[in-house]
């Protein structure tokens, strides 16, 4: 019998990815990282929700304590990436750093199991052609996951399912209810852990970063009001500046030297061009040549044309055929050939390119 390592975060969609393997015939052991204390997926509530759904399953459930490994990887990385004025994706470093890697490790030396699925929605397909395992958007488009998962590896893909790839979500739900799942009621998560266990990013934020009150200034330096902290802020942000114009204005950028958020018009916040760092190819090899692609500069953005240079030192130059607006730093910049993801990388600062 094929035997499977699922990670449950306590959710209706790794439950129902338990629940199909399991009809389909694997031999499915449970598994939940425990990622920090609280309400919410990966939280304690998560936990006795995954032991529950495994209990009513009848297969094993392990609970391996990964809060020394979030803090590490998640926690320091957003606190320090606030502090310098960017504003950090956890979810694709949480991924690589904290979920596949060591579910696929545990599931190797602890369990002597080779392959781990997630209720991730994506699709996992290899080439022969290119003997190259390739990462593909989900059937559902407003499911989609993909963005989330550029940074995994070739490694973490080859023992990786993906069960609900190719199901719609109201096809998740129903299947949820026909295996009469604990969890098939249980609402949508919508927010980060983080922000669903502390009620706001703000306030997690706050607990690590001192609020240090600053300008808020238009580009030519004209101080339009006073902000209560720079962590606070992110570029292409409208509301809950607190200031008063003549037009809608943006965060632009974020000084951080000089502890001020620069706001301006919506034209201002456009960029024709990016750098991003730490690029991993996933689909395809790292070409020798610029390439022609669809980028992401955010999860629900829209993908746009853009011309792809490679760089030395994992870094990669976006030329975008049209301006993009509120191009972020820290945030992933993932690019695209139709449903084919083809590589990613984080957002540089401008003043980096």
């Amino acid at each position: 019998m094929k035997k499977v390592v699922v990670g449950l975060s306590g959710g209706v969609d790794s439950s129902t990815a338990a629940a199909v393997l399991h009809h389909q015939g694997y031999d499915v052991v449970g598994l939940t990282l425990w990622l920090m204390k609280g309400k919410g997926q990966c939280c304690s509530e998560g936990m006795v929700d995954a032991a529950k759904l495994c209990e009513q399953l009848g297969v094993p459930h392990h609970i391996v304590d990964s809060r020394e490994v979030f803090e590490r990887n998640i926690i320091n990385y957003l606190v320090s990436g606030y502090e310098s004025g960017i504003t950090p994706l956890p979810c694709s470093q949480c991924n690589r750093m904290v979920k596949f890697g060591p579910m696929i490790d545990y599931a190797r030396s602890e369990l002597g199991i080779d392959r781990i699925a997630t209720g991730h929605y994506a699709r996992i397909e290899f080439d022969e052609q290119l003997g190259r395992y390739q990462l593909k958007t989900a059937i559902d488009p407003q499911k989609d996951q993909s963005y989330f998962l550029y940074d995994l590896s070739q490694e973490m893909l080859a023992a990786t399912l993906f069960p609900l790839g190719e199901t719609p979500k109201t096809e998740t739900r129903r299947l949820a209810a026909e295996f009469e799942l604990t969890t098939a009621d249980k609402p949508e998560s919508q927010d980060l852990c983080l922000v669903e266990a502390h009620g706001s990013m703000q306030s997690f934020l706050d607990q690590y970063i001192n609020q240090k009150t600053g300008d808020i200034v238009l580009q030519d330096g004209t101080v339009l009001g006073e902000h209560q902290g720079i962590h606070h802020y992110t570029i292409g942000q409208r509301r809950g500046l607190g200031i008063a114009y003549s037009e809608p204005l943006y965060v632009v950028d974020l000084d951080v030297p000089r502890n001020r958020v620069i706001v301006g018009t919506r034209d201002s916040a456009g960029d024709s061009e990016c750098y991003a760092s730490r690029a991993n190819w996933v689909s395809i090899a790292e070409p020798e040549a610029p390439i022609r692609a669809d980028v992401r500069i955010r999860y629900r953005s829209k993908p746009t044309p853009a011309t792809v240079v490679p760089l030395a030192d994992n870094r990669v130059h976006l030329m975008f055929d049209e301006p993009q607006f509120g191009v972020t730093p820290g945030q992933a910049a993932v690019w695209y050939d139709g449903d084919r993801l083809l590589g990613g990388g984080i957002i540089e600062r401008k003043d980096k390119g």
